[in-house]
Formats: structure tokens, C-alpha cells, sequence
């Protein structure tokens, strides 16, 4: 130990590179420090012990954590510290730090985040596609059928036959998510996608379009259920936040898909075939994808810590699963590091508790404080007005003067591009920002846009200016708020013991109360009128604001295990 010229004293190693050492349950990033000068003053490892946070590369929870450097050698000039062996091993011995374990290859989560993303795609696919083809299929010169006079009653089927298939995918999946696991749920789904989409572009009649539709609408429910599951449970804690928020952006391209296929066939005879059919293909893509990743490693803990398999046997399975999502190589420290601590949390949560666990648990406990944070946030989602607010998207443009008003699809992709910006704002910001700022930034804006709305309706009809703003507003507030936050929270706030049935509640609940409000809308503006139903859903989006405020945490940059503990257990 030395005084530098300052007073601050220095750690001297020789013309170093100390190797820190890692210690995480939740990633691995080892990290070389090189000094040329061969100083490293202490005042300076303390300022790094207490903020390393500020590292874009680890998560604030560890400047909780103690930095340790022991450095022995030679600097140039100094005696005050004995050289000694110049062996690695020596030197592994000598400069040792504990760090969060950080390290993955981005070429490996490329693949496991891709595939399960597919399925959020397919989802926002079948959305853009269906604006198009009920044009399509109403068609006397178009439809390709000797049925394309439908009643509103059938034409109401076809559209929301998805989304039927969607709850009836959700309640399927809150009994067998836990045992079939996150990925066969994923390739159940992607093949139910596939003959969804292929009875749909096949139908022969009525009955069997609607059929196909609520086959291909159980693919989503499970869809929306398994892939965030698997993309929390596999993806490093860092960029966890980003990853899954990606998954609302495949959404708004899937959208935007759908609309571009549905103008390029909208001219066609029976083009509304093409429309659906086109989801097979990528489907296929995903189920071929899904067979070649792993099984998430929490999830095989899972099952061996319940006594439904082998523990050594699954234990080892998870070991090899977390180095291929990591790209490590066999062997690494690292690994073996986080399967032993998430098994001891596992261990930890079924001490005292029956390993399978009551079906009602969710209700019960740190699962019913993570279902209220969840459970509010997708129900706020659908509530608020999603997407019934934008019903008025082109009267308000065609109030303004745009002549591309005047082409729905046209009007569509604009609001869909403008979606896929403030989404992409929303997955570069969502890590390094945080939940709760995106959160409660983007639900203000939601309030403030509906009441905007509202008094344009009411006493601002000669400035549509403002309400073509306020759409914009509302798009892009929702957008960087409730459309990735509420599904990055649920896919990563419910304990690992009811994470399964948790998430497949809360998918329930946003199916279910999107069901809801688009059924309910017509007739609610129809009684009210727009101003009044724009003021119900700023007053609604009012409450999910104190909402945001009072109840949910903040969880960048920690562990799923951490949440767990931190916060539900708090």
C-alpha cells in the first residue's frame, strides 16, 4: 500500500490486469481491469464497490455487493508489495473480486428470445390480417363465396373467433403450463397456428372458418402465456426487461404484416384465403425453432424440486440448457453457480409447503400480491380504452384534412408505424430507465390525452389539430407504458412455484377484459357519446395512474429469484 500524490492511498499491481472473479445466481460478466500505470487507487475501488450500478453492463443491485481486489506484485518503481509466482494460477489466486456473474453471448439469446417472439407476431399478424379480410369476405366480387352475405351477428364470430380461442387457450393453460413445460406449450402453440391458419385459408364454409378461427386462437392463448415465461426464465436478468419488451414490438410488426398482406391481396378473388393462409409458413418456422432450443432451466429445477423427476438427472439437464442459452463453455463456474442458487431457492419456497401446491395458491400469499400488481396492470391495459380508442383514428385524421384518411388501411399503417416507433423507444429505455418511470411517464400521457380528447368533442370541434395530437399522444403513451411494462411485469413478478398458473390468470384476465370493452364499447357510445366515453376512459386511466403509483415495484436489474425475495416477500 502507497500514498498517491492526492493522499488517496493505491493498491499497486504490475502494469495489471486483475481478473474479478464472478459470483451471481443470475448471469456471469467477468471483468479485466487494465492499468498501465500499475495504480489502482483504493478511493477509486470504493467508489466502484458502491457504484457500479452505474455500469450499463450490471444491475443496481449489485453495488450492494462487496468488491474484493487482492493484488500482490511489482509495480514499476515500487517495492512496496513482493512479486510473486508469475503462474495464472498465482495470479488467479492473487486478483480476485466478487462481481455479478454477467457473461452471455449475444448469439445465443438471439435464438431463444426469436422463436417465442414468433408467437407474439403471429398474434398481432392475425389483427392487421382480419381489417382486411372482412372486407374481403363481404365481397360479392371478392369473397370467392356463394357466402359472403353475412349478418353482423356472423361477421362478429369470424372476428372475435380468435379471440374466444385466445381465453379458451389461457384456461387450458393454467392447469398443464407447469407440467408440459414452457416449450412444448410454445410448440403446442405454433402448431395450433399452423392448422389454424391453414383451416381458416381453406374453409369451404361458414362453420368451418369459425372453427379454424378458434383453433387458431387457442395457438395465442397459449401463445401469449408460454412465450414470455420463456423468455423471462432464460434470458439473463440485464437485459431481461429488453428482451421481453421486444415481444410487444414482434406484436406491432405482426400488425403492421397484416395490413401490408391485407392491401397487397385486397383486390383478389377470395383474397381473404391468402391473408389467413399466410400465418402457416411462419408458424412453421416457429415450431421447427422451438425443437432445437432448450427447456428453461428453472423450469426443469421446478419439477425435479416437486419430486416429478430425477433431481441429479434434471439438475444436470438445467446445467447444460443454461450454458447453450449462454453460450458458455462445458465446465464453467458460472453455471453450475446459478443452477445451485435458484435450487436453493426452490428448496427454500417448498420447506414447508406440499410440492405441487393448491390450484388456488395464486390467491394466496406473495402469489396474490404479484396477481394484483399483474392482474391490475393487463386489466388497466384493456380498460383504459385499448384499442377502442382508436375507432375514432380516422374520423379524427379525416377531420383534419389528410387525404390518406380516407383509405383505412393506409390510416392503419400510419398509426401502426408510429405504434412501432414509440415501441421501440419503450425496449432501448426499458433496462436502463426502469419499469415504474416508463410506467407512470406513459399513463400520464394516457390521461392527459383521453381528457384532451373529451373537450375536443365537446368544445374544441373547430381545432382538429388537437385531436389528431392527442391520438398521437395517446398511441405513443400507451405504447412506452401499458403495451410492453404490463407483460414484461407479469412475466417476471410471480414466484417461480406459481409463475405458470400466474401468468395464464393474467392472460385470462386481458382476453377477458378485452372481450369486455369491445362488446361493451358500441352501445356505451352510443349512450354517452364520444365526449362523455372518452371522459369514462380518462377517469378509468386516472385510477390505473394511482395504481402504477401505490403498487408497482421496480424490477430492473433484478434476479427473478431476487423479485421473489425483495419484493414479494417484503
Amino acid at each position: 500500500m502507497a500514498m498517491s500524490r492526492n493522499g488517496a492511498a493505491a493498491v499497486f499491481v504490475p502494469t495489471a490486469t486483475l481478473r474479478f472473479r464472478c459470483s451471481s445466481s443470475s448471469s456471469s460478466l467477468c471483468v479485466s481491469v487494465s492499468s498501465g500505470s500499475g495504480v489502482i487507487m483504493e478511493k477509486e475501488l470504493q467508489q466502484l464497490k458502491l457504484n457500479n450500478l452505474n455500469s450499463p453492463l450490471l444491475p443496481s443491485t449489485s453495488a450492494t455487493r462487496l468488491l474484493r481486489v487482492r493484488a500482490r506484485g511489482r509495480a514499476q518503481g515500487q517495492g512496496d508489495y513482493s512479486s510473486s509466482s508469475s503462474s495464472s494460477s498465482d495470479n488467479d489466486a492473487d486478483t480476485e473480486a466478487l462481481v455479478p456473474s454477467l457473461s452471455f453471448s449475444w448469439s445465443s439469446i438471439l435464438l431463444p428470445f426469436f422463436f417465442p417472439a414468433l408467437g407474439g407476431l403471429l398474434f398481432g399478424y392475425d389483427i392487421g390480417a382480419t381489417s382486411s379480410a372482412t372486407l374481403s369476405l363481404l365481397s360479392p366480387e371478392l369473397s370467392g363465396t356463394s357466402w359472403f352475405t353475412l349478418s353482423s351477428l356472423q361477421l362478429g364470430l369470424v372476428v372475435s373467433g380468435s379471440l374466444y380461442g385466445a381465453l379458451a387457450g389461457s384456461l387450458l393453460a393454467y392447469p398443464i403450463a407447469d407440467i408440459i413445460g414452457r416449450r412444448l406449450e410454445l410448440i403446442t402453440a405454433a402448431l395450433l397456428y399452423f392448422s389454424g391458419g391453414l383451416v381458416t385459408g381453406y374453409a369451404p364454409d361458414l362453420l368451418i372458418l369459425i372453427i379454424g378461427r378458434l383453433i387458431y386462437g387457442i395457438g395465442i392463448g397459449m401463445a401469449m402465456h408460454g412465450a414470455p415465461l420463456y423468455i423471462a426464465e432464460t434470458s439473463p436478468s440485464q437485459i431481461r426487461g429488453t428482451l421481453i419488451s421486444l415481444k410487444e414490438l414482434f406484436i406491432v410488426l405482426g400488425i403492421l404484416l397484416g395490413y401490408l398482406v391485407g392491401s397487397l391481396e385486397i383486390n383478389a378473388v377470395g383474397g381473404w384465403r391468402y391473408m389467413y393462409g399466410m400465418s402457416v409458413p411462419m408458424a412453421a418456422i416457429m415450431a421447427i425453432g422451438m425443437l432445437f432450443l432448450p427447456c428453461s432451466p428453472r423450469w426443469l429445477l421446478l419439477r425435479a424440486v416437486q419430486g416429478k423427476a430425477p433431481m441429479e438427472e434434471y439438475k444436470q439437464m438445467a446445467l447444460n440448457a443454461l450454458r447453450k442459452l449462454r453460450g458458455r463453455p462445458a465446465g464453467d463456474w458460472a453455471s453450475e453457480k446459478e443452477v445451485e442458487d435458484t435450487l436453493v431457492s426452490l428448496k427454500a419456497a417448498y420447506s414447508d409447503q406440499e410440492p405441487e401446491g393448491s390450484i388456488w395458491e395464486v390467491f394466496e400469499g406473495p402469489s396474490l400480491k404479484a396477481f394484483i400488481i399483474g392482474g391490475g396492470l393487463v386489466l388497466f391495459q384493456q380498460i383504459t380504452g385499448q384499442p377502442s380508442v382508436l375507432y375514432y383514428a380516422a374520423s379524427i385524421l379525416q377531420s383534419a384534412g389528410y387525404s390518406a384518411a380516407s383509405d383505412a388501411a393506409r390510416v392503419s399503417v400510419v398509426i401502426g408505424l408510429f405504434k412501432l416507433v414509440m415501441t421501440g423507444i419503450a425496449v432501448v429505455k426499458v433496462d436502463s430507465l426502469g419499469r415504474r418511470p416508463l410506467l407512470i411517464g406513459g399513463v400520464g400521457g394516457i390521461v392527459f390525452s383521453l381528457f384532451l380528447l373529451a373537450a375536443y368533442y365537446k368544445i374544441l370541434s373547430s381545432f382538429p389539430l388537437v385531436a389528431v395530437g392527442a391520438l398521437l399522444l395517446y398511441v405513443g403513451s400507451y405504447q412506452i407504458s401499458f403495451g410492453p411494462i404490463s407483460w414484461l411485469m407479469v412475466s417476471e413478478i410471480f414466484p417461480l412455484r406459481t409463475r405458470g398458473r400466474g401468468i395464464s390468470l393474467a392472460v385470462l384476465l386481458n382476453f377477458g377484459s378485452n372481450a369486455l370493452v369491445t362488446f361493451a364499447f358500441s352501445p356505451l357510445t352510443e349512450m354517452l357519446g364520444p365526449d362523455n366515453i372518452f371522459i369514462l376512459f380518462g377517469a378509468i386511466a386516472l385510477v390505473s395512474l394511482i395504481f402504477v403509483f401505490l403498487n408497482v415495484p421496480e424490477t430492473k436489474g433484478l434476479s427473478l429469484e431476487e423479485i421473489e425475495s425483495k419484493i414479494l416477500k417484503s
